[in-house]
């Protein structure tokens, strides 16, 4: 069967997206578990026995709760600075007072990445650390299984009322007495989606029939995602908080019984960036604020020291001490001892000794040799202390030998459970190991069949011969099917871990088996033609088949440089600084190919433009797989020799030579705009400084020239219904900014009231729809009606358009001049680099793909999960829609790819001159280029999968590589479709 080179590049990359599918489930891994919910609640541990005959502690059971009422405030994105730094001053009187002189606690509890919000809740219920998957699942939260607080309290006769952020009533169905949830995605809404909270407040804090008040405000996070932790926004949303605290405080202390207090506790899920976003390990993101408040504790006096510092997780233990619940069994927190501190002894040596059992526990059920850790030896080295307090204790001495072995045996528990913790947290997860080796194989298998079609994928043609069922490898593709079946049974009956390809249905395991085997033998059979052909003889052996240029050699040296560097955490943290390094290099790779042509080529005399023209004639009839879209190459390669001052003449010549430097400039002035990755992200840059609300006008000025500037580089080539289309809608993208208070218009002068702007985005939508509908509707007519290359040309171009207006839509205004630049550079590069020097669809494609990662930082993005706008997800949504805000979240994010892949598209195919196979050519290197990094990184990660940073730095990067090639699956069967004229001639 013969193939085109699109096809089977799209082919490739479909099967090699179920590859990746495969190692992403099976690398991010099952978090460590402890028995079933339904069995968790067991009979709680005695005190340890004092040594001696006769001697029975007589406390067996749960300790008594320490609060009546609690009350749990959390507040989505609250930083630590925003309650302790100048803004908690400011902004928290109430809460900075009780803070520093009432009967409180401070801690900073850190968080573990990814600092999203349903892992976090989870960490705080449960105490277990989350697996990092959970921010994919994110959006769509299961309930949650797992022995939990929640479900602790409810099973112990509490009363619980919720309000909040709707995650949590997913995350425990029919746990909560009463509960009123609110959509915690749709991001423009930070006034309404807290107000629906406090609505409730003043009833249910008169009523006294509940235990357990939740209380989720998601209005800090959503003004930290649309204009950042420095917003003007940020100080009213603090007071608005503080005065609720301090009503929930007084509240509480009115009502306080005279057996029990009641307690507060105020936190944060997760922090905040510095671009207000959150997903990554920055300070910022992993440090919130942890406060208990209660009549119970100390009252504070001296001068404030600095917070100590827990974890996320301790809170779980500490609240079911206070609540006298049993520890979730897959907790790893540690009891935060303050809390507990005003205690008898015993009292405390009995919270923390439930605290080192439970934790005990559950390295025993996760560690084959648990009684080697450390943190268990100590603790069995404090509970054997603890025994012989108990022995003094129940003899009746109170002495202050008594006290002060007490606070050793105290000493010695904390220290066991530190490094309880700490062993428990490093062994977190389990990796699927035989379904990442399954993926493994098919993103290789893939990569390897790609890297053996290179010859016959680039040729004139751009087709190859696929055998079916060749008699040779018959006979081994069933072999091989049984072989790897057989693998697959004793793999998966004698697996002690549950693997997730071993619960895949048999039918669904073998057609995988069958797909591995039948791309082993496609790579053997194209290996033995290789070898098959090196035999033959060449017609011309004092000719060379191929030449290597400078572009070629950058080429080739880029891509493998940028490959080994993602083995290395600093490297990926700072990617964007590989892409700029390499077009950079490639711009003056390109101004010294424009000087030869210029200057070099044209003192060419006569006699060695004729060597030219046989050399190039006798590489045409030597080599059917060389790189050739351009037809009549030997001619062209002449002309270009020889008609070189032709084009040259003029400013046309000093335009193109500028061309290079001027988009080194744009470069330069594009990094400027947003700093990026981990090293350097703090410091400020000129996006900050035009997002600052004194700066707005300046904003403002620059999003109108930017909107102006998109329409005069994209008009050019719409028709006139699409050019008034375009301008319609690019109107609309600025007063949708000026609605959402982003930008003013000139004739504002006083504030204006700031709104959802939906009116005013999806008045953009319908142009957009409309550009793109016009231009889908001329390519239908070019493929079905009449092979109309200009009407085709025409389409696609529109089909650019229309996403171009969308981009401007979704795009943050600071980042307009981000898409000004992208088409300014699109636009020069074709019209005095790709046109005048001829090069061949294989390395424009690789110069689009190099350009489109590049675009991809200069928006901001980085491999870290917390520069990902989700606010782009919103943009003309009243409410949370799951598949248009995915798809528009993953558009804005990967704007810059995606539209440097359709320009690619647009280029190739309304490039007349060349053979019409350019398209399958550049499809199958697009294909190429993301195979390779994403098959070198999955082998990289799998190594290095114990790696320090493997959570905070290669998982992020894992996470964006799979979703590239999903991306990029997408864009190569855009190429196929519009590739359907390659069997006709090559055009004059």
């Amino acid at each position: 069967m013969r193939l085109r080179s699109g096809v089977f590049a799209s082919s490739c990359l479909l099967v090699q997206a179920l590859g990746v599918t495969l190692f992403l489930r099976g690398f991010f891994p099952v978090p460590v578990r402890s028995l079933p919910r339904r069995e968790a609640r067991a009979d709680s541990p005695a005190e340890p026995a004092p040594p001696g005959p006769g001697m029975v502690s007589n406390w067996t059971k749960i300790p008594a709760p320490l609060f009546n009422k609690v009350v749990i405030v959390l507040i989505d994105a609250l930083r630590d600075d925003f309650v302790f730094g100048s803004k908690g001053k400011q902004f928290m009187p109430y809460t900075t007072q009780v803070v520093e002189k009432g009967t409180s606690y401070s801690f900073i509890a850190e968080a573990k990445p990814p600092t999203v919000t349903m892992p976090r809740i989870k960490a705080l219920m449960t105490g277990s650390i989350p697996g990092f998957i959970d921010v994919v699942v994110n959006l769509n939260s299961p309930a949650l299984l797992d022995d939990n607080l929640i479900w602790q309290a409810k099973a112990a006769g509490k009363r619980i009322i919720f309000y909040g952020d709707d995650t949590w009533v997913k995350l425990f169905p029919k746990h909560f007495m009463e509960y009123d949830g609110t959509t915690s995605f749709f991001v423009s809404d930070f006034t309404e989606v807290d107000d629906n909270v406090t609505r409730h407040l003043d009833r249910v804090l008169k009523r006294e029939d509940w235990d357990i008040l939740i209380l989720h405000y998601l209005g800090l996070d959503h003004i930290g995602h649309i204009s950042g932790p420095n917003s003007p926004l940020v100080g009213p949303k603090l007071r608005e908080m503080d005065n609720i605290l301090k009503k929930i405080h007084i509240s509480l202390l009115s009502k306080e019984e005279a057996s029990l207090p009641n307690l507060l506790v105020v936190c944060g899920d997760h922090g905040m960036s510095e671009t207000g976003s959150h997903g990554g390990s920055s300070e910022g993101e992993v440090h919130t604020p942890l406060l208990f408040i209660s009549s119970a504790f100390e009252k504070r006096s001296g001068p404030l020291t600095q917070p100590e510092r827990v974890q996320q997780t301790d809170l779980a233990s500490t609240l079911a001490v206070g609540l006298g619940l049993p520890i979730s069994r897959n907790s790893v927190g540690n009891l935060i001892l303050p809390v507990v501190g005003g205690k008898t002894m015993r009292e405390q040596l009995r919270f923390v000794h439930l605290n080192g059992f439970q934790l005990s526990r559950l390295l025993q059920e996760n560690t084959p040799a648990y009684e080697k850790d450390p943190g268990y030896e100590h603790f069995k080295i404090a509970e054997k202390s603890h025994g012989n307090w108990i022995k003094l204790y129940l003899e009746g001495n109170n002495s202050e030998i008594l006290l002060n072995l007490g606070k050793k045996v105290l000493k010695q528990y904390l220290e066991a459970l530190k490094t309880l913790s700490s062993s428990l947290s490093k062994q977190v997860a389990q990796y699927d190991m035989y379904s990442m080796m399954v993926g493994t194989v098919i993103i290789m298998e893939v990569l390897l069949l790609l890297l053996l079609s290179v010859p016959k994928a680039l040729s004139k043609r751009a087709e190859f011969e696929v055998p079916l069922s060749p008699p040779l490898f018959s006979l081994l593709f069933y072999l091989m099917c049984l072989m790897l079946c057989a693998v697959h049974v004793i793999v998966c009956t004698s697996a002690e871990s549950l693997c997730y390809f071993c619960s895949m249905s048999w039918l669904t395991a073998v057609g995988v088996m069958m797909l591995i085997s039948a791309l082993m033998c496609g790579i053997l059979s194209a290996i033995a033609k290789i070898f098959e052909n090196s035999r033959l003889p060449l017609k011309n052996p004092g000719v060379s088949s191929s030449s290597w240029s400078e572009i070629d050699v950058l080429i080739l040296a880029g891509t493998i440089g940028h490959v080994l560097s993602l083995g290395a955490s600093s490297f990926i943290e700072e990617e964007h600084q590989t892409w700029y390094f390499l077009i950079n290099t490639l711009c003056l790779v390109l101004c010294q190919e424009l000087c030869r042509n210029n200057f070099l080529l044209k003192e060419c005399d006569p006699q060695h433009s004729t060597n030219v023209k046989q050399n190039f004639d006798s590489l045409g009839e030597t080599s059917d797989c060389k790189n050739i879209d351009i037809p009549a190459a030997s001619s062209s390669k002449l002309d270009k020799a020889t008609s070189s001052s032709e084009f040259m003449k003029g400013s046309h010549k000093w335009i193109s030579l500028a061309t290079p430097w001027v988009i080194l400039i744009c470069c330069r002035l594009l990094r400027s705009l947003n700093q990026t990755g981990v090293q350097w992200a703090h410091r400020p840059d000129f996006g900050h400084w035009l997002t600052s609300s004194e700066h707005k006008p300046e904003l403002s000025f620059l999003a109108a020239v930017s909107l102006l500037m998109i329409f005069f580089l994209v008009q050019r080539r719409c028709s006139l219904v699409s050019k008034i289309a375009m301008a319609l809608g690019l109107l609309g993208v600025y007063s949708y900014r000026a609605a959402v208070g982003n930008v003013i218009f000139p004739w504002q002068h006083g504030g204006k009231d700031i709104s959802k702007g939906i009116t005013e985005a999806r008045f953009v939508y319908v142009f957009v729809l409309g550009i793109v509908f016009t231009g889908t509707k001329d390519l239908l007519k070019s493929q079905v009606i009449s092979a109309d290359s200009s009407m085709k040309s025409t389409g696609l171009w529109e089909v650019y358009s229309g996403l171009v207006l969308l981009a401007a839509l979704l795009f943050r205004p600071h980042n307009l001049p981000v898409l000004v630049f992208c088409l300014l550079i699109q636009t020069m590069m074709t019209k005095y680099i790709w046109r005048p020097l001829k090069f061949d669809a294989a390395q424009i494609t690789i110069m689009h793909y190099w350009f489109g990662q590049a675009f991809f930082y200069f928006q901001g993005n980085s491999n870290g999960i917390a520069t990902v706008d989700v606010s782009a997800g919103f943009v003309g949504l009243e409410s949370y829609v799951e598949i248009p805000a995915i798809f528009l979240t993953a558009f804005a994010t990967y704007a810059g790819p995606f539209l440097w892949a359709i320009h690619l598209l647009c280029y190739l195919s309304s490039e007349v001159s060349r053979n019409s196979a350019a398209v399958g050519h550049g499809c199958f290197c697009y294909a190429l280029m993301r195979s390779i990094p994403v098959a070198i990184y999955v082998v990289l990660v799998t190594g290095l999968r114990y790696h320090l940073f493997i959570w905070s730095v290669f998982s992020p990067k894992l996470l964006y590589e799979g979703v590239h090639v999903f991306i990029t699956a997408a864009i190569c069967l855009f190429f196929t479709a519009m590739d359907q004229n390659h069997f006709h001639r090559v055009q004059d």
